[in-house]
C-alpha cells in the first residue's frame, strides 16, 4: 500500500537563523522516517538544470559511445550501462543506467589507490564543469546537513567535517527509460543506501517511495527548490539505529506516464575510506545495546555491500 501524505519540509534558512531548531526538526525527521526534506536549499537552480542537461546529452548518445566509458573499477566512475546493479537480495536488476563521478585528488594522495580519477565524456563538451559544480555544491551541502545532525546527536557540531573531508563520495547521474509495465523489474528495487546520508534533488518524474515502519510505503515528491536527504547504513551502525536507513525503491510510472524516462542525481556522501565506524559510546545505553561491538572500516564496508549489489 502507497500513501500520499507528505514528509514536512524543513527550510534551510534557518540553518543560520535558528541552528538549534534546524538541528531539531531535522534530526526528529531523520529518526522517524529515516528520511527528511530540505526547503529553501539555496543552490544555482540554473546551474543544477545545466547539470541535469548534460547528463540527458550524455544518456541520449548511442550505447557503443556510452560503453566506451564503462571503467574497471566497480562501477564507481564513469558509466554503469542498463541492467546491471541489482537491488540487495532481489533477483531482477534495476532499470536503470547512470553515471558516476568521485572525489578529485591532489597526485600523490593517500587515498589514490582506492579512489580511482574521474573520466569524461569528450562528446558532451560542457559535461565535465557543469557535473564537477553539482559534486562540489552537494559536497558542501552534506556536510552543513551533518553539522545539524552533530548537533541532534549531541556531538561537537563540527564532529563529522574531518571524518568526510576526503570522503569516497560519489554523484550518481541515474536515467531510467520509459517503463511500460508493472514489473518484475522496477527502476529500482527496495534498498537501503550504503554511505553516511544522501542528497537528493527533486526528480521530474514520480516514483520515490520509503517504507515506513508500518509496513506501508510513502511517496515523497519534493517541492521545486528542495532537498530529499536520507540516512544511510554507515550513519545507521555509527549511531546504533538511532538514525535508521529506511528502505526505499522508485517503482515503474503509472500509465500515464510510462512513456517518460525520469532522471535523477543523488549525492552519496561517504566517510575518508580508512574511517574507522565505531559505534557512538552516546548511542548506547541499557534499554539500546550496541549491535555493532566490532567496528569497521568505511572502505572495507563499502567493499562488501558493492558486492551484494552486483557493481563489484
Amino acid at each position: 500500500m502507497t500513501t500520499l501524505d507528505t514528509i514536512t519540509p524543513v527550510s534551510f534558512r534557518s540553518f543560520a537563523a535558528d541552528f538549534a531548531g534546524f538541528s531539531r526538526d531535522l534530526g526528529d525527521s531523520f529518526a522517524k522516517y529515516g528520511f527528511a526534506v530540505i526547503s529553501d536549499h539555496g543552490l544555482d537552480q540554473g546551474r543544477i538544470e545545466a547539470a541535469i542537461a548534460t547528463a540527458k546529452a550524455f544518456f541520449a548518445l548511442p550505447e557503443e559511445v556510452k560503453r566506451a566509458y564503462v571503467v574497471g573499477t566497480g562501477g564507481q566512475r564513469g558509466y554503469t550501462p542498463f541492467g546491471i546493479e541489482t537491488a540487495k537480495n532481489h533477483e531482477h536488476f534495476d532499470l536503470k543506467e547512470f553515471w558516476h563521478m568521485g572525489r578529485d585528488l591532489p597526485p600523490g594522495h593517500r587515498y589514490a589507490g582506492i579512489m580511482p580519477p574521474n573520466v569524461w565524456p569528450s562528446e558532451v563538451p560542457a559535461f565535465h564543469a557543469d557535473v564537477a559544480w553539482l559534486f562540489q555544491a552537494l559536497d558542501a551541502m552534506g556536510v552543513k546537513v551533518l553539522e545539524a545532525i552533530a548537533e541532534y546527536l549531541k556531538l561537537d557540531r563540527h564532529f563529522f567535517d574531518a571524518t568526510v573531508a576526503d570522503g569516497n563520495s560519489i554523484l550518481r547521474l541515474l536515467h531510467y527509460p520509459p517503463a511500460p509495465f508493472d514489473g518484475p523489474n522496477i527502476r529500482a528495487g527496495a534498498h537501503e543506501d550504503i554511505n553516511v546520508i544522501t542528497l537528493l534533488l527533486g526528480a521530474e518524474e514520480a516514483g520515490l517511495e520509503v517504507l515506513r515502519r508500518d509496513g506501508t510505503w510513502l511517496s515523497i515528491s519534493p517541492p521545486p527548490g528542495a532537498l530529499v536527504v536520507n540516512i544511510g547504513d554507515m550513519l545507521q551502525r555509527l549511531t546504533n539505529h538511532v538514525l535508521p536507513s529506511t528502505t526505499h525503491r522508485v517503482v515503474n510510472p503509472a500509465p500515464e506516464r510510462r512513456g517518460f524516462p525520469r532522471y535523477s542525481t543523488p549525492f552519496f556522501l561517504h566517510f575518508n575510506p580508512d574511517y574507522e565506524i565505531a559505534t557512538l559510546p552516546a548511542c548506547v545505553s541499557p534499554e539500546r545495546p550496541d549491535l555493532y561491538p566490532q567496528p569497521i572500516t568505511a572502505d572495507e564496508f563499502l567493499r562488501e555491500r558493492l558486492r551484494e549489489i552486483k557493481l563489484l
